[in-house]
């Protein structure tokens, strides 16, 4: 099926410079991060969320130390330590890494230059060590930093038996990219999802990075399996949600994929579909994010093509 072309100009300029640099190393040093604050957000008993500028922080506290999920920048590396000392003042042992972009690894040098052991799937640490080119944005991303590497790394699943809890770290492929993990606090009934979840608008489906949109239905579905109506799941964008919150995002990616599904076994061009707005009943709800519309529908037209 031929290619067509749709220009990234469909996404919001300003947005779209914040999610470049969340995956270049070099780009966010471009940014003032001065004005962050990063925000506490009690979640259980132990779990706490962490809300500055990229994704979304897990905090585990307990008698074992810290466990990190996620470290947004380097540059806020200072206010984060900070918030997670606020919370209780102990070493931070392990980082957890839900993925490979950089506003959510981005810290990840500094904490272990603290001692913190990083801990990732194995295509993290394989797209960390290698320049990575991103296709929708044009963008090159250096490789990171030896320190900044993950040193223990795993395939399917790892469970860290810490603070009393189990936290059980579990691969789901070619979602958001090919290294998503996500992390459930059994005992606690906490879900952190990292990127396969924007509870604040459009998914960012990283096809250059192995992502794809019934890979990201698939593992939203793996999630969906774990929640129930008392658990709490920090999303990688967005505010703290739920099962609810959860079942209402797969809705809306079945319904995308769905509608460019039909337009294009209809033959369809990606620039007609566009033409169309054919979400713009979902707008109102899903549109707020740095993904847009038309971003989303080519995002979604390649990757069925693709399969």
């Amino acid at each position: 099926m031929r290619r067509h072309a749709v220009q990234i100009s469909f996404l919001r300029p300003a947005l779209a410079c914040l999610l470049w640099a969340g995956m270049a190393g070099a780009a966010f040093a471009q940014q003032d991060f001065s004005q962050v604050e990063i925000e506490v957000i009690p979640v259980a008993d132990g779990v706490h969320m962490l809300v500055g500028r990229g994704g979304n922080i897990g905090v585990s506290t307990g008698e074992d130390g810290v466990i990190v999920i996620d470290d947004q920048f380097a540059p806020l590396h200072g206010k984060i330590v900070k918030a997670i000392a606020s919370i209780r003042p102990d070493p931070i042992r392990f980082v957890l890494n839900t993925h490979w972009h950089g506003d959510h690894v981005g810290g990840n040098e500094a904490l272990s230059g603290l001692g913190a052991i990083v801990v990732a799937h194995d295509n993290v640490r394989e797209r960390m060590s290698s320049e990575q080119f991103n296709a929708l944005f044009d963008r090159r991303t250096p490789p990171s930093p030896e320190a900044a590497l993950p040193v223990v790394t795993f395939g399917a699943d790892v469970t860290l038996h810490l603070n009393g809890e189990e936290i059980h770290v579990f691969h789901v492929p070619k979602a958001h990219t090919d290294g998503d993990v996500l992390v459930h606090f059994r005992k606690a009934d906490v879900l952190h999802t990292g990127d396969v979840f924007f509870a604040s608008g459009y998914p960012f489906i990283d096809r250059s990075s192995g992502g794809s949109i019934n890979g990201l239905i698939v593992a939203v579905d793996r999630a969906l399996d774990i929640a129930g109506p008392r658990t709490r799941i920090i999303p990688g964008h967005g505010p703290l949600s739920d099962e609810p919150g959860l079942t209402a995002y797969r809705g809306m990616l079945a319904s995308v994929r769905d509608r460019v599904k039909a337009a294009m076994a209809g033959g369809k061009s990606l620039e007609a579909l566009v033409a169309e707005k054919p979400l713009a009943d979902l707008d109102e709800r899903w549109g707020g994010g740095f993904i847009d519309a038309p971003t989303l529908l080519r995002t979604v037209y390649e990757s069925l093509a693709g399969s």
